[in-house]
C-alpha cells in the first residue's frame, strides 16, 4: 500500500472498521436466514444482506479511491497494520460471525424465540453500524471528502431502514413467542385481570366526571332560558297598537257625543 497522508490513513482506518463489519454481517445474516421461517422476516434479511454485501463492495472502492487497501484494518492511529497482518484480522472476524451461527441456531427454547433473539441481536448490529456511518461522515465531513462523506450518508440511512423494520418486528415475534410457550390458560387469566383493572378504572373515572356533567347540563338549560325570554318582543297594550288616526277618529267621536248631551239639555230645560 501507498504511503498515505494522516489524513487519508484516517479515513482508511474508518473505512476499513465499516468494510471488517460489513464482512462480519454477511456470515451472520446467511446463517439467521436459514434459520428464519416467517416469510416477510426471512424475505427482508434476504434484501439486507444484498444491500450488506453492496456496501461492502462500495467501500472497498473508496478505500482504493483514498489509496488504501481494503483487507487492512488500520490500528488506532494514522500507522496502518502490514497488509498480511490485515488480512489476519479480518478472517479471525469473519471465523467469530461464522462461529456464531452455530450457537445463534441452539439459543431460545422455541421457533419463535429464536427468531426474536436474532432480531435483536440484527437491531444491534445495525445501531452499531449506524453509528459507525455517522462518524465516517462526520470525519469526512471535517475533512473535506464529500465523497466519502456522500458514501457513508446513503449507507447510514440504508442501515436505519432495517433497523426500523428491526424495531417494529420486535414486538411482533415476542407476542409469536407468547403463543407459542405460554399456555392458553395463563394468558386468558392474565388477559382476564388486565381487563377487570380497566373496567374498574373506567368506572371510577366516569363516577367523577358524572357530577360536573350533570352542573354543566344545568347551567346550560339555565342559559338557554334566559336567551329565550330575552328574545321575546315586549307586549305592547291594545291602545298603543292601534294607529293614531284611528286614536284621532275616537277622540272626535267622543267629543261630538259630549256636545249631543249638553245641547239636549238645554233643550229641556227651557
Amino acid at each position: 500500500m501507498a504511503d498515505l497522508s494522516r489524513r487519508d490513513a484516517k479515513l482508511v482506518q474508518y473505512l476499513n472498521e465499516a468494510y471488517g463489519k460489513e464482512r462480519e454481517l454477511e456470515t451472520a445474516l446467511e446463517a439467521h436466514i436459514s434459520m428464519t421461517t416467517r416469510a416477510p422476516y426471512r424475505k427482508r434479511l434476504q434484501e439486507h444482506l444484498r444491500e450488506t454485501k453492496r456496501h461492502a463492495t462500495e467501500v472497498s472502492r473508496r478505500i482504493k479511491a483514498l489509496g488504501g487497501d481494503p483487507e487492512v484494518l488500520a490500528l488506532p492511529g494514522p500507522d496502518a497494520l502490514s497488509k498480511g497482518a490485515g488480512a489476519a484480522v479480518e478472517l479471525g472476524s469473519r471465523a467469530v460471525a461464522a462461529a456464531k451461527g452455530p450457537l445463534h441456531a441452539i439459543r431460545g427454547t422455541g421457533e419463535q424465540e429464536k427468531m426474536l433473539k436474532n432480531a435483536k441481536t440484527e437491531y444491534s448490529e445495525e445501531h452499531e453500524e449506524i453509528a459507525t456511518y455517522t462518524a465516517i461522515e462526520t470525519l469526512a465531513s471535517s475533512l473535506g471528502d464529500s465523497a466519502t462523506a456522500r458514501l457513508a450518508r446513503a449507507i447510514r440511512r440504508e442501515e436505519e431502514r432495517m433497523a426500523g423494520f428491526l424495531s417494529r418486528l420486535i414486538p411482533t415475534l415476542t407476542r409469536a413467542v407468547v403463543q407459542e410457550e405460554v399456555p392458553a390458560a395463563e394468558r386468558a387469566a392474565a388477559n382476564g385481570s388486565r381487563r377487570s383493572t380497566k373496567r374498574a378504572t373506567s368506572k371510577r373515572a366516569s363516577g367523577a366526571k358524572r357530577p360536573a356533567a350533570k352542573r354543566s347540563a344545568a347551567k346550560a338549560a339555565s342559559g338557554a332560558k334566559r336567551r329565550a325570554s330575552a328574545k321575546k318582543p315586549a307586549k305592547r297594550s291594545t291602545a298603543a297598537k292601534k294607529p293614531a288616526s284611528a286614536r284621532a277618529k275616537g277622540a272626535a267621536k267622543a267629543t261630538g257625543a259630549s256636545r249631543a248631551k249638553a245641547s239636549a239639555g238645554k233643550r229641556t230645560k227651557r
